[in-house]
């Protein structure tokens, strides 16, 4: 069973910091690829960084890269996403999603996800 969890999000000013967690209530959490996503108001629902399941692996995108950074405690069946130097553009609701085994960048290709942490960065 999956269930992810976030948490941490809130207001922070442009060029703060803020970061997230996403916590799964299941079991057997290192079997899980975990993605982080973000929606902002009238857009889509656009991949932000994935990290595979060991942690060894991440893969960003390009907005965030040298921003934010993923890791993953599989003792505490977490994932943390740091964000700094954050900028008004980042303001969206951000969701963890899941998937067994290996890491993906589509929406779909996740069939796990949590109920979404909203970040307001102000200017």
């Amino acid at each position: 069973q999956v269930q992810l969890v976030e948490s941490g999000g809130g207001l922070a000013q442009a060029g703060g910091s803020l970061r997230l967690s996403c916590l799964n209530s299941g079991r057997t959490f290192n079997i899980y690829a975990i993605c982080w996503f973000r929606q902002a108001p009238g857009k889509e629902r656009e991949f932000v960084v994935a990290i595979n399941r060991s942690g060894s692996s991440t893969d960003y995108a390009d907005s965030v890269k040298g921003r934010f950074t993923i890791s993953r405690d599989n003792t505490k069946n977490t994932v943390y996403l740091q964000m700094n130097s954050l900028k008004p553009e980042d303001t969206a609701v951000y969701y963890c999603a899941a998937r067994v085994f290996y890491m993906a960048t589509t929406k779909t290709e996740y069939p796990y996800w949590g109920q979404g942490t909203q970040v307001t960065v102000s200017s």
